[in-house]
């Protein structure tokens, strides 16, 4: 490390903070945990897996893409104590895929799949941060907003408006030509913007803070406040199928978007060598299981903070371990300036994440390469909302090879025509799939023709193929058809 690597990882290090930070409280809130919850989950990515990780420039942290699971696991196991159980058994399942070097199979999850699945969880989370956007008490259903039984706050409503408005302009090329606002994060300027309507909102709008509910972050006066505060695992509950069941969830899709947001990343800044996706897992599994002991969420590499580290110049891991000393400076010393903090802001935040991950330009994209790429998408987000994540990604992947091997298989023979000659082309290896296309075409064939076989693309056939050709090869002197390059020899 020299002093032009620590000049630009300090101011890197506190713009991916200022990112990190509603992010942290949002993810948290919107799982329905502690916001300091979140603020821990940053502190063990942001300081032990980016010790361990070989990539200088990836962030981990509590991901929005987990929310969803998070959320549908708890009520499943009945408390968050069984989830960090099923939290632990997935990092050590991270940690052992690691070591077997499972990493390489990412490349096996098709496109379509990967796609769908971010699409699903941009949905879920759309569907679930509305009510809390609109200043909802209690769990409020989204249906409840449209048989007009959820009573909503104007001043939550309006709070989170603003806010998305906010995170728009961001992403405007006006914004963006003014160097020092595209230093500023725009979810930064949404939470702000929220802060300033709890603290001076009723000098405007008299009881325009009354009605915005707020984060609720503790005080530690010591370090016995401090363990109190740390949820622990229930230790029992690893004897429950559910556990498992949630615990491989858990480790195949972290273990999943951390590779993709790997994936992007060597896109964005190619490192050389390139990290080591199973070193990558293995780092992650690791913080995982501390996530699981402390009473954190689930880590992932998240591809936003890591292209804004990457975008704001960071040259070495330096800047996310000082991202993550500053999430824990403010967790145990500015808790009281972060409860100013409205949620609905924080819903904004989420619900314009779930928007870039389900944006129209994406299904619109998905259409347009034809029914093999968009088939398995829409059965992978229906498969998800309807079933569950690994249900809809198993789905996903089925409906995918299915798709695959159709196409495949239409395109496996071609019968020309030139003239009274026919050529009948194998474009691929034949099995007794094939059978019914092969026999069709061969029916199309008239007497008194002389049928040319182009199979060098074929080196192997079924059985079953041979003896569909055996016998129109035998019949073939009767009709008057004359055989070249049969690719079965007619006795």
């Amino acid at each position: 490390m020299n002093l032009h690597t620590l000049r630009q990882d300090i101011p890197a290090g506190l713009v991916v903070f200022l990112v990190a930070l509603p992010l942290c409280l949002g993810i948290a809130q919107a799982s329905g945990l502690p916001p300091f919850a979140g603020l821990l989950t940053g502190v063990i990515g942001g300081l032990l897996v980016t010790a361990l990780s070989p990539s200088r420039f990836a962030v981990s942290g509590p991901a929005a893409g987990l929310v969803t699971i998070v959320v549908a696991s708890i009520q499943t196991l009945g408390s968050f104590s069984a989830f960090l159980t099923a939290l632990i058994l997935a990092g050590v399942l991270q940690c052992v895929l690691g070591l077997l070097r499972a990493g390489r199979f990412i490349g096996l999850v098709p496109g379509s799949v990967i796609k769908g699945m971010l699409a699903a969880i941009g949905i879920l989370l759309i569907m679930q941060q509305i009510t809390v956007a609109l200043g909802a008490q209690g769990d409020a259903e989204l249906v409840s907003l449209a048989t007009g039984e959820m009573a909503f706050s104007p001043s939550a409503a309006l709070v989170a408006a603003a806010g998305l408005v906010v995170l728009w302009l961001w992403t405007t090329p006006q914004i963006e030509a003014i160097k020092a606002l595209s230093w500023i994060p725009g979810p930064l300027v949404a939470v702000l913007l929220g802060c300033m309507a709890t603290v001076f909102g009723d000098r405007l709008l008299p009881g325009l803070s009354d009605g915005l509910p707020r984060i609720a972050l503790p005080q530690f006066d010591s370090v016995a406040a401090l363990a109190a505060e740390l949820e622990t695992p229930d230790w029992l509950a690893w004897q429950e199928p559910a556990v498992w069941i949630v615990a491989v969830t858990l480790a195949l899709v972290a273990s999943l978007e951390t590779l993709l947001s790997q994936e992007a990343l060597k896109k964005l800044r190619p490192q050389h060598p390139a990290p080591s996706p199973n070193k990558e897992m293995f780092a992650q599994g690791v913080g995982n299981l501390t996530s699981g002991l402390l009473g954190a969420m689930p880590i992932t590499a998240v591809i936003v903070r890591s292209s804004v580290n990457v975008s704001v110049g960071a040259q070495s891991k330096l800047s996310i371990l000082i991202h993550g000393v500053l999430l824990l400076i403010c967790g145990l010393w500015f808790s009281e300036l972060l409860n100013a903090i409205p949620l609905a802001s924080l819903a904004a935040v989420l619900l314009f994440t779930g928007y870039k991950l389900a944006t129209p330009r994406l299904f619109v994209e998905q259409f347009r390469m034809g029914p093999q790429q968009s088939i398995p998408f829409l059965a992978t987000i229906g498969g998800i909302i309807a079933f569950g994540m690994l249900a809809g990604i198993g789905l996903g992947i089925v409906t995918q090879v299915v798709c695959s091997l159709y196409k495949s298989h239409r395109n496996a023979l071609q019968l020309t025509r030139h003239d009274d000659h026919y050529v009948l082309r194998f474009r691929q290896n034949l099995t007794f799939l094939h059978n019914p296309t092969l026999q069709g075409l061969l029916a199309e064939i008239p007497e008194n023709s002389t049928v040319i076989v182009d199979h060098g693309n074929a080196n192997y056939m079924d059985p079953d193929v041979k003896a569909v050709l055996q016998d129109f090869g035998e019949n073939a002197r009767e009709r008057g058809i004359r055989l070249s390059q049969w690719p079965v020899a007619v006795k």
